[in-house]
């Protein structure tokens, strides 16, 4: 059974959107990821991003926009909707998505956001195309570039990064999966599926040589959660358990221990709360592929609740956090 405080109340939804709507329009201070080839190239954030420029960096805004849609299909009652619709109808304009669009074309943006924020973008993509709206069809360009990101990079990404911060490729695959199955594109995601089995499916039990201070994800969890997505359940089931086949015995014992921030003003420690939704989401997911009478089970769903339990009162606060974390407590409270 779930419980008020792990799961998307009403009243978190409008919390939520609420932070979000604060940050996707604040343009400073940001953290841009250009490379310049020259004077002309010299702009501010919102010159060269005419959506994203807000929350920080370009990443964190996509994915601001995606706790807002979410919010916004599932609790459409929230106070703050109109104000979602009213930026979305403002912000996906054809100008908008031009400008964003030429601005990946750039030989220059050949690796910008790479893959971080190319999975975001795909996950917003997936979401606006749920939505009764023109968001997503007016939107489709610059998917599509991202898309095309993956289906140019993966066949020549021999190895997998395995982080946990901005460069996972797991956790690029498991969110652009979603974007796989929205639009109902078999070849790209028989790609992800085929590249991750070339990275992952030989990993054997993880040691889980985490956290580091700068980690937001699990790079451990992260892999069980890309192949949760990629792999039917069976095949999966198998692997997780030569992957990490200590889970009943809360081995190993880095995972199950929630990551405690010294200083949330810090933008990189601050990435541990981070760590502990991304957890929560990738051990809810886990919980809910496990057989009902596994040992491991009720041991893996006490672990997400305790890592949503030591980071949920810190989505807001310093803006460090605050521009990013409400997306990664989304993800945990719909996980599972």
């Amino acid at each position: 059974m779930s419980s008020p405080s792990d799961r998307l109340t009403p009243e978190l939804a409008s919390r939520f959107a609420r932070i979000a709507l604060g940050h996707v329009g604040r343009e400073y201070p940001n953290k841009m990821d250009t490379v310049l080839t020259g004077p002309g190239d010299v702009k501010s954030p919102r010159q060269q991003h005419p959506i994203y420029f807000g929350s920080f960096d370009w990443h964190s805004c996509v994915h601001g926009y995606w706790t807002l849609a979410t919010v916004l299909r599932l609790h459409p009652e929230i106070p703050e909707a109109d104000a979602i619709r009213a930026l979305f109808d403002a912000s996906f304009t054809a100008a908008n998505v031009a400008g964003e669009t030429a601005y990946a074309a750039r030989p220059a943006s050949r690796g910008f956001e790479r893959p971080y924020g190319w999975a975001w973008l795909l996950k917003l993509q997936a979401e606006l195309l749920a939505h009764d709206a023109p968001w997503a069809a007016t939107h489709q360009p610059l998917a599509d570039v991202f898309a095309q990101r993956f289906r140019d990079f993966l066949p020549i990404a021999a190895y997998p990064i395995r982080t946990g911060v901005h460069s996972s490729t797991a956790f690029a695959l498991a969110l652009a999966a979603d974007y796989a199955r929205a639009t109902d594109d078999a070849a790209l995601l028989k790609l992800f599926h085929d590249r991750a089995l070339s990275w992952y499916a030989e990993d054997r039990d993880a040691q889980a040589w985490e956290p580091s201070l700068d980690d937001f994800l699990s790079a451990t969890l992260m892999t069980a959660e890309c192949l949760r997505r990629l792999l039917p359940p069976p095949e999966y089931r198998l692997w997780l358990a030569a992957y990490l086949p200590r889970l009943a015995q809360r081995q190993p014992a880095s995972l199950f221990a929630p990551a405690s921030p010294t200083d949330r003003s810090d933008g990189k420690i601050a990435h541990l709360d981070g760590l502990n939704l991304s957890r929560a989401w990738c051990w809810r997911e886990i919980a809910a592929e496990l057989d009902s009478d596994d040992p491991a089970r009720p041991i893996v769903q006490e672990a997400a609740r305790a890592h949503l339990a030591a980071a949920l009162p810190h989505v807001a606060g310093d803006y460090m956090g605050e521009h990013w974390l409400a997306s990664f407590a989304l993800l945990a409270l719909l996980a599972g």
